[in-house]
């Protein structure tokens, strides 16, 4: 089938307004914080409609999956193909905690655009994301040879990653990052003894 005219251009600039919008919507994060971010207030500062805003992201709880979506490919793109310890060549336990510590690396920049992400309930766990990373710790349990109910187990790690436990261990009760991270190892080696 042949390409409709126009068909490649409206493609190109469907893909330049995206990132004029999460560009804009990533500085008005880093200026105002992900909780002062309006469609409204995203729309004036791209310069764009505030229909265009809800065209491209629905919601928003889509925006802040947008914003997190970069981020989320380059950690899976890490832990599928990088170098080990967090990528293949290394003990599935290892991983696991690399693993870990990498996303505790990217709550400590991004916590709270994740953190808006994550109170989006109508599908914070069925989220394409949440379901790689699910199965990136279930598929390194089993490869370690951990015995019992994976699948909780699996939900169970995950839990202490989440934007919103971490930032409150961080900012509020001034827990250092690296402490959770040493936790978070704590947690893995014995759970997966």
């Amino acid at each position: 089938m042949l390409p409709i005219a126009g068909e490649e251009t409206e493609r190109c600039d469907a893909a330049r307004n995206r990132r004029l919008l999460l560009d804009a919507a990533a500085e008005l994060v880093a200026t105002i914080g992900a909780d002062a971010v309006t469609m409204d207030g995203l729309a004036a500062k791209a310069g764009v409609g505030k229909g265009t805003v809800f065209r491209r992201f629905g919601s928003r709880s889509g925006l802040m999956r947008a914003l997190l979506d970069h981020t989320e490919k380059e950690l899976q793109s890490g832990f599928l193909f990088g170098p080990p310890p967090l990528g293949p060549g290394a003990e599935p336990i290892d991983r696991l905690v690399a693993f870990g510590r990498a996303r505790l690396s990217i709550v400590e920049v991004q916590g709270e655009v994740m953190r808006a992400a994550e109170n989006s309930l109508e599908f914070r766990y069925s989220a394409p994301a949440h379901m790689v990373n699910y199965t990136h710790v279930l598929n390194l349990l089993r490869a370690a040879g951990v015995e019992g109910d994976l699948e909780l187990l699996a939900y169970g790690l995950l839990t202490p990653l989440e934007a919103s436990l971490v930032l409150h261990q961080f900012r509020d009760l001034g827990m250092p990052m690296d402490r959770l991270a040493d936790a978070w190892e704590d947690l893995v080696r014995r759970v997966t003894r």
